[in-house]
């Protein structure tokens, strides 16, 4: 499904697992070695096997700051962008693309609500529920 330009906006409770959910992005695109979050770097790239990775996390600093980092490279490129504590750079986000929410249901447990934008990730979605993986 993830191809070159795929953008994930990953928001959530703190302590949710958007990282956990990241690295396993991470594996499926075939990235080995350790990736974790990268809060103080704000941007970590990496190689997989499939296509490059990148991770993001802009809890730490403004939209305007963001805006300096050239995301659009990273959004329009040729790789896998996840951004974690998306919302907070939402005018600066591409309009295509797929936004995931996790916010705890217990100690034990995640629960996720996926909104696609765009066409393609609308598509993901129907083809998620076929499968009987979304309700």
């Amino acid at each position: 499904m993830m191809e070159a330009g795929t953008v994930v906006a990953l928001d959530g409770d703190l302590g949710a697992g958007k990282t956990r959910f990241s690295q396993s992005v991470a594996r499926a695109l075939g990235v080995s070695g350790v990736v974790n979050s990268p809060t103080f770097t704000i941007i970590k790239e990496y190689e997989g096997d499939r296509l490059p990775f990148y991770h993001m996390d802009v809890y730490r600093i403004s939209e305007n700051e963001a805006d300096e980092l050239g995301l659009d490279d990273y959004f329009y490129g040729e790789g896998v962008t996840l951004v974690e504590w998306a919302e907070l750079i939402r005018n600066l986000l591409p309009p295509d693309r797929l936004a995931i929410y996790i916010r705890h249901a217990g100690e034990t447990r995640r629960v996720m609500e996926l909104r696609p934008y765009g066409a393609r990730y609308n598509q993901w979605c129907n083809q998620l529920k076929e499968n009987g993986i979304l309700s």
